[in-house]
């Protein structure tokens, strides 16, 4: 299945935003060649635009401190699975102390490396970064592959904090939602919320099926519109359409 995820708060938008900047960073830092370590650079010069806000690190803790307080009401259930909900607990508490213990800019690295600074702000002009503009940059990226994903490592790890922190907030959100199935009448559905509390809609869609959704939703409604994929540019389906759809919430 492909998992189709809209947001519906500014919050959780950040933290998917910044989730797939990690998970580029990390893939291309895992790699051998020159291009790949920009790319990854250029990713970490991102999450450093999105987790520059003032209220992450504090959006984080509060919500981290909520759902420990939510579990722990919970140890004394019989449903529950106590060995995994100690272990959820236990990644919390770490989470929740590795995040306070964050200290200065995440830019810090920036402010040490000069050079640094000078290839971000280059990096915004198309071409920017060519070695004609930024002859120290570009004489790292003819360094040793092993200098380079160490550099990219230590550039990235005092953010890891922050990625860990994301990573339990959206596996709790996801894991909030039962999938259920829908049907889009001529590729066409519509629910109104009727003041249910939703901060993310998952649609999963068979990959078979050449339709992408075109979601729209607030507080009060969803609408979700299926796209023919095969035609370009895309047309609206007439088809009938079955699909997964979860509402998530915290």
């Amino acid at each position: 299945m492909i998992h189709y995820e809209y947001p519906l708060n500014e919050r959780i938008r950040t933290l998917l935003r910044l989730e797939g900047l990690f998970q580029k960073a990390f893939y291309f830092i895992a790699l051998d060649e020159p291009l790949p370590h920009q790319t990854a650079l250029f990713a970490i010069f991102d999450i450093i635009e999105v987790a520059a806000r003032a209220d992450l690190k504090s959006d984080l803790l509060q919500e981290l401190e909520r759902q420990r307080q939510s579990l722990e009401l919970l140890r004394h259930n019989r449903a529950i699975d106590t060995v995994k909900l100690e272990e959820v607990l236990d990644e919390i508490n770490l989470c929740l102390k590795s995040v306070h213990s964050l200290a200065g800019r995440l830019d810090q690295t920036l402010k040490e490396h000069e050079w640094l600074a000078n290839v971000k702000q280059r990096a915004s002009i198309p071409g920017g970064v060519s070695g004609f503009d930024l002859p120290v940059f570009y004489h790292w990226l003819h360094a040793a592959a092993e200098l380079r994903r160490d550099n990219l490592t230590a550039w990235i790890t005092p953010m890891l904090p922050i990625y860990r922190g994301l990573s339990i907030v959206l596996k709790l959100l996801r894991e909030s939602g039962q999938p259920q199935a829908t049907l889009a009448l001529k590729g066409c559905y519509q629910q109104m919320l009727a003041g249910r509390n939703v901060q993310l809609l998952k649609i999963s869609l068979d990959p078979t099926v050449p339709y992408v959704p075109e979601t729209s939703a607030n507080k009060y409604a969803i609408n979700v519109r299926f796209l023919c994929f095969t035609e370009m540019p895309p047309k609206s389906c007439t088809e009938d359409i079955a699909f997964d759809l979860g509402f998530c919430n915290l």
